[in-house]
């Protein structure tokens, strides 16, 4: 991605976008790849729970009888259909998975893709979730360190070994080793705390805000900012993925062209990549094509 703002599609809603038909997902993303679309991400949930009144951001925005596919199968499927579009998963859920499958799925996906994989990651929100895939929640943020540098040696080395709290192994070869030199780039939603801020400049490539409220973007820059300036990081290579601001017409419906003409102000806010959620403007199934396609003009 180059200098401008880039246009990411966030699909999820599937049964909004879709229908009856999840697959549709893969024609979606050939469309997407011709239009000229920079980046589609898919994000993650191996299960919802009822309580999805627990959900930290405010309202969860989806129901919770509504489908989710897995994400990095899902990518897959999309590379096999399309050239030059990034692959990205926001986020996944890291310390659900073990990081040796982990490691191994993220590196075919990237090999598979030649080198399109964007590996957006969390720690989560449900306890269930994480109970019912026998995997401690009050131990998650350790977990996703421990789990992404491990993906990372086995990612760079053959054979590997890692030690940690949560994960350990020696002399294992994980291959073959992602396209991408170290590695799929990692990028982080979590919140500006300064702890994140010093697992973003250790481990990642971009920060995904969640953010509390309007205009805290610029504060939580500045504690990301520090963290990778401390680390010796070079200023300026560190990658912001915003979920666009909707804009509403009069109709209090989202505005596609009201929320595209903000672009400009995201840019000079340090945002490099903004994030459009495909079902907030595709109503229904026949209009994904058309929103694709004034996506991709305008990432051109």
């Amino acid at each position: 991605m180059s200098g401008r703002i880039a246009i990411s599609v966030t699909v999820s809603g599937i049964s909004r976008l879709f229908g009856s038909d999840p697959a549709g997902v893969v024609e979606a993303a050939r469309v997407a790849d011709a239009a000229g679309i920079d980046q589609l991400a898919l994000p993650d949930h191996l299960a919802i729970g009822s309580r999805t009144d627990r959900y930290p951001y405010g309202r969860f925005p989806l129901p919770a009888d509504e489908p989710w596919l897995e994400p990095l199968t899902t990518l897959a499927a999309m590379a096999a259909v399309t050239e030059r579009v990034r692959l990205a998963t926001g986020i996944l859920i890291a310390p659900l998975r073990p990081a040796l499958l982990l490691a191994k799925t993220a590196a075919t996906l990237d090999v598979l893709s030649r080198g399109r994989l964007d590996l957006g990651v969390g720690v989560g929100w449900q306890p269930e979730e994480f109970e019912g895939a026998g995997v401690p929640f009050a131990s998650r943020a350790r977990r996703m360190d421990d789990t992404l540098r491990a993906c990372r040696a086995l990612w760079r080395d053959a054979p590997a070994s890692f030690e940690s709290e949560t994960v350990r192994f020696a002399e294992l070869r994980c291959l073959p080793h992602p396209v991408q030199p170290g590695g799929p780039p990692i990028w982080f939603g979590v919140a500006a705390t300064p702890r994140n801020a010093r697992r973003i400049a250790e481990l990642g490539a971009g920060w995904m805000p969640i953010l509390p409220e309007p205009g805290a973007l610029d504060d939580g820059l500045a504690v990301v900012r520090e963290a990778w300036a401390a680390a010796g990081r070079a200023p300026g290579t560190l990658g912001v993925r915003l979920g666009a601001p909707i804009a509403t017409g009069a109709d209090g419906r989202p505005d596609l062209e009201r929320t595209l003409s903000e672009l400009p102000r995201l840019a000079e806010s340090g945002v490099t990549v903004a994030a459009f959620p495909l079902a907030a403007f595709a109503g229904e199934p026949g209009s994904v094509s058309a929103v694709l396609e004034r996506l991709g003009a305008a990432a051109r």
